[in-house]
């Protein structure tokens, strides 16, 4: 089944914001000779020639000095209700806030597509905080993939970083198309023989370092939960990948780590924008007590700094009658043993799904029910 997404206006407008950081670059796609590392008796093909022509993310033009950037960063906060910076806070570091649950890797996915529409930026590199949110990232891309390349007319080429498959980064670099590398922090970070191997010579890889063929591309760094990954130790091997800016995305920043911010999505802004609200779900009824034919009501989509959660009513089997109770529920919730083994709810009533971006949940029957007006 093709999934279907809402195209949210703060999605794009957590895109504009970022891209509008930038106003005045224009759109340029450099390439460049990559190194080729050792060859044995220099033995170069065509096919060589052109494996190894990188492509990389352009400078800044000089036009955008700092203090033009500035200008521009204080003009979208403005446009933001988000009190300007006094200074920049790194060349160049921005953050947006944005809640749990609305859709935070849909977002800077669009960002990617809108950077490379605007300024044809191409390469990006995603730092999580560990393997099981990788994994979580790595799905998003997957199943978004379909949805942005009707929209943007082109895919994403997208892998997760493993030291023993280094023609991935070979490809990273000599690939013109916009191209992602989903990395956690410990691959690069940690004591152990695999992290090393990003800053070492390696034999099966031409004698290079990975680091520096990943470096040369000027990448956009994605940081995913800053607040997880940002050691003092880290921050500093985050500089060896040279990149061309840094974006941070979480709900929860640290006080102290919240670097000229852009765009802001926190509870209560999701719900002024109405993905929080209170609403009726459309295709099931009320037929008064004896539930019959089933009833539920969603009350709102819960958003905090965990994953979110939903305010549900729903029928209940008593000692001497059907009553509603009112539950809040995480995804994994079986309204069947919870209704008293009412037999409306028998049939894959469980919440697959609590998603703010729609305002809807998803049993695990199939059925996605979207919110309509109360």
């Amino acid at each position: 089944m093709k999934l279907q997404f809402k195209h949210q206006k703060f999605q794009a407008e957590a895109a504009k914001a970022v891209c509008d950081v930038f106003a005045g670059q224009p759109y340029l796609t450099p390439s460049y000779r990559m190194d080729k590392g050792y060859v044995k008796n220099d033995q170069i093909t065509l096919y060589d020639k052109e494996r190894f022509t990188g492509f990389g993310n352009s400078q800044l033009v000089p036009e955008l000095t700092d203090d033009v950037i500035l200008e521009n960063i204080n003009r979208v906060q403005r446009s933001n209700q988000i009190e300007p910076s006094r200074q920049l806070e790194g060349r160049y570091n921005l953050t947006v806030e944005m809640e749990t649950g609305v859709g935070k890797t849909y977002t800077y996915i669009k960002t990617m597509y809108e950077l490379n529409k605007r300024y044809g930026w191409s390469k990006f590199i995603v730092v999580v905080p560990s393997v099981a949110i990788r994994e979580g990232v790595y799905k998003s891309f997957q199943i978004t993939e379909e949805h942005f390349a009707e929209e943007y007319g082109k895919k994403i080429r997208y892998f997760i970083y493993n030291s023993a498959q280094l023609t991935e980064i070979d490809r990273f670099a000599s690939d013109s198309a916009i191209n992602v590398m989903i990395i956690n922090s410990q691959a690069f970070n940690a004591r152990g023989k695999d992290a090393r191997r990003i800053y070492m010579k390696l034999d099966e890889f031409r004698s290079r370092r990975p680091i520096d063929i990943l470096a040369k591309t000027n990448p956009i760094m994605i940081i995913d939960e800053p607040q997880s990954v940002e050691g003092k130790v880290t921050k500093e091997r985050l500089k060896e990948f040279n990149p061309l800016f840094t974006l941070r995305y979480s709900a929860t920043h640290k006080k102290d780590s919240v670097y000229n911010m852009v765009y802001r999505m926190d509870a209560m802004e999701a719900y002024n924008k109405r993905l929080v609200k209170k609403i009726a779900v459309k295709g099931i009824s009320v037929t008064g007590t004896t539930a019959t034919e089933g009833y539920a009501y969603l009350e709102s989509i819960n958003l905090s700094k965990g994953n979110p959660t939903a305010t549900i009513e729903f029928d209940v089997k008593g000692v001497n009658r059907v009553r509603k109770a009112r539950r809040i529920v995480s995804e994994g919730y079986n309204l069947f043993p919870n209704s008293g083994e009412l037999a409306e709810y028998k049939d894959g009533y469980t919440v697959l799904r609590i998603d703010g971006r729609d305002s809807s949940i998803e049993f695990t029957n199939g059925i996605k029910l979207f919110a309509g007006d109360v």
